[in-house]
């Protein structure tokens, strides 16, 4: 026996196109692919860290409050007009007048520089490589995440898609039932008229017209609410005109039983995939909270050019010789107390591992007791297709036997009536067992990470 979805007018979607449209708009499945893309930017970015950093600034100073400045020859002249010793006036006057004017230089109104610095880090305690490393433990989390993002749409569409299956047949047997009721309410309502049929039997039809009624209209509304929560889950607006058309696994088609060895469980649940990446992160968080610890040694050279005027449009030509300045230096920095706050990451480092311990081994017993409970659903759940299916069969019997009896006359058409009933909620308790089946099955391939 299969229960399929009616299709009509409108966007038709099969189990397989609902599942595919979700994968491509959900927004948990966007938002983690955006995780993805984040983490891979941190990997360039960590070796990024490893390439020298190039720095380039320029300063334009302006000094308020200072005269201008003039380059004179003072001492030279005086030494030349006093009749000084020729070394006095050709060498000794220049010199000092040009220590004196490069003296002045310092009081310019306007001082502008230009700097170019290269650095590269040598050592910094292994923090340049362990960064690295903690990157890429960071993007493999985020790669097992966005498959168990996937894995678990998946699950929901699948779920949401039996839900309305059930509710669509509900409405269809349902409405068959009203159609049957109200038919023989009529007669009923003549058979009393022409004295045929008593005051009770109309009134137990009538009874019977009004229930199967209320029952529809619930069923209609569960049947939009269940369609809503599926377009919701493929991440898709709402839309009156869209239909879903497929049927429900069947239970008798002899599909394997899921593997429950917690040893192959715990190779294929992405949440314990993602603890242990999380869990290598936090080892080597220790690490780099360690390298305070550590002195850090950098290579640093630079190239300036510095230029003071009287006037911001006034600019000396670069000269390697003379105003540009060129340096390299050795740089070797540690620090030696900053509070115990070193300490204290270390300490906090090691308790977020351990706590990354914790939760791991909480969620390997947690994904034991899923498991069995999902193995016991699943359990209940072919028991319950047993006995329904045996309904199903003693309904269908019983309603042959009645008809027969109807038909010549030994049996009221209440009770055939009755018996119809009978069957058709013995079927709808069947279809909704064979779907509380495909849904343990389905649980219990995700409690195993085979879904």
């Amino acid at each position: 026996m299969s229960f399929a979805i009616p299709s009509w007018a409108g966007k038709t979607y099969t189990r397989d196109e609902a599942i595919k449209t979700a994968l491509e708009n959900s927004s948990d499945i966007k938002t983690a692919e955006e995780e993805l893309v984040s983490a891979n930017s941190q990997v360039k970015g960590g070796y990024g860290r490893a390439y020298p950093s190039v720095d380039l600034s320029a300063t334009v100073t302006r000094i308020f409050g200072l005269d201008d400045v003039k380059n004179t020859t003072d001492i030279t002249d005086a030494a030349t007009s006093m009749g000084a010793e020729p070394f006095d006036a050709v060498v000794a006057g220049p010199a000092l007048d040009g220590l004196i004017n490069g003296m002045k230089a310092q009081g310019y109104r306007w001082q502008s520089k230009v700097d170019l610095t290269v650095t590269q880090v040598l050592y910094a305690a292994g923090q340049v490589g362990t960064g690295i490393d903690i990157a890429k433990s960071y993007k493999r989390l985020k790669e097992v995440n966005l498959d168990n993002t996937k894995a678990t749409v998946r699950y929901d569409v699948e779920k949401a898609f039996n839900d309305l299956i059930v509710l669509d047949s509900t409405v269809a047997f349902t409405e068959a039932s009203v159609a049957q009721v109200q038919e023989h309410t009529n007669y009923a309502k003549s058979a009393y008229e022409s004295g045929l049929a008593g005051e009770l039997d109309v009134i137990r039809a009538q009874l019977a017209l009004d229930e199967l009624q209320s029952k529809l209209e619930s069923a209609k509304k569960g049947r939009v609410l269940a369609r809503n929560n599926l377009l919701n889950t493929m991440g898709m607006p709402y839309d009156s005109e869209v239909e879903f058309q497929g049927e429900l696994r069947n239970p008798e088609d002899n599909l394997p039983y899921p593997d429950t060895s917690m040893a192959s469980v715990k190779k294929r649940r992405k949440e314990l995939l993602m603890l242990e990446e999380t869990e290598n992160m936090m080892e080597k968080k220790i690490d780099i909270s360690s390298a305070g610890y550590k002195p850090t040694v950098a290579l640093i050279g630079g190239v300036g050019y510095k230029n003071n005027q009287n006037e911001f449009y006034k600019w000396d030509a670069p000269d390697w010789d003379k105003n540009i300045n060129k340096y390299i230096a050795l740089n070797v920095s540690m620090n030696l107390f900053n509070g115990m706050q070193t300490r204290e990451n270390v300490v906090q480092s090691k308790s977020d591992l351990r706590n990354t311990q914790i939760q791991k081994e909480t969620a390997e017993r947690g994904f034991r007791i899923q498991i069995e409970a999902c193995a016991n659903t699943l359990a209940d759940a072919e028991t319950q297709l047993e006995l329904k299916k045996r309904s199903v069969e003693l309904a269908q019997k019983n309603m042959e036997l009645t008809e027969a009896a109807y038909k010549v006359g030994k049996e009221t058409q209440l009770n055939y009536l009755d018996a119809t009933m009978s069957l058709r909620n013995a079927k709808l308790d069947y279809m909704n067992a064979v779907c509380n089946w495909n849904n343990a099955y389905n649980a219990l391939l995700q409690a195993t990470g085979e879904y």
